[in-house]
């Protein structure tokens, strides 16, 4: 028992290494994603949601809040991890923590902690512009934390590989780019997969953003498209899968020992 103490011991270093780094420059971290959301809820919101009408008995403006929550918090825990880890090793300061008598697992537990608690930082900050927007009803809070803080722990951990595996900046926004946005965007933040074809409504299931919004959309207005427990399930193999995969790169030392 002591043992595995003395190995947590670095945790809280590492984890508020991550925070302060995030929160010191707030600036460049928080503030874009608050702009984003809000043009987000004026422009399709407001304006084009107006146009739109009700969608399975409940406004527009409210039927996409939860997802843009969701791509707030998602971009911004895989972000923050990317970045920390790239710039370690760019720095060459990442050194230091590898020679460092911490198990691999503590080490990744502090990224992914700071990684989680600027999703909910930023979920917050999100939730309290929907709230000024008129535009949040809160049918299970519980949920919403939950999904919230998993898809942190998903998207961190993703971040994470990337940035093990990046060799310069241009590869640090290859992926959020050309994967994460398509996956967001086709996950049904803005529609309902009941309006696709019934071959497109299908292809959507092998999306694993649909599981992600869905819950916490089923959090926010009671309303999903998809099995619950199912998305829990989705949610919590994908945590299981990229620890692991987290674990094995590190314990291998890929990109970071040449």
């Amino acid at each position: 028992m002591d043992r595995v103490l003395n190995h947590w011991a670095a945790f809280p270093t590492l984890f508020r290494g991550e925070v302060r780094r995030f929160m010191r420059i707030w600036l460049e971290t928080l503030v874009p994603s608050a702009i984003s959301l809000t043009l987000y809820l004026i422009i399709f919101g407001s304006l084009i949601g107006e146009r739109i009408g009700p969608v399975q008995g409940i406004t527009y403006r409210e039927f996409i809040v939860p997802g843009l929550i969701m791509l707030t918090v998602i971009m911004n825990a895989y972000e923050n991890v990317t970045f920390s880890v790239y710039m370690a090793k760019f720095e060459h300061c990442i050194e230091e923590i590898l020679v460092a008598p911490i198990p691999d697992y503590v080490l990744l537990a502090g990224y992914i902690g700071g990684g989680v608690i600027r999703g909910l930082v930023v979920g917050l900050m999100a939730l309290s512009i929907c709230v000024g927007f008129n535009a949040v009803q809160m049918v299970n809070p519980w949920i919403v934390l939950l999904t919230v803080i998993m898809s942190s722990v998903i998207f961190s951990m993703a971040g994470f590989i990337n940035a093990l595996f990046a060799n310069n900046f241009d590869d640090v926004s290859i992926i959020p780019i050309f994967v994460l946005t398509p996956l967001i965007y086709l996950g049904g933040v803005f529609y309902s997969i009941e309006l696709l074809p019934e071959v497109w409504r299908n292809l959507s299931l092998l999306n694993p953003m649909l599981y992600i919004i869905n819950t916490a959309r089923y959090g926010f207005t009671g309303i999903i498209e998809i099995n619950l427990n199912l998305a829990f399930a989705m949610m919590s193999g994908f945590i299981v899968i990229l620890f692991c995969a987290c674990l094995w790169l590190l314990r291998r030392g890929v990109g970071l020992r040449g």
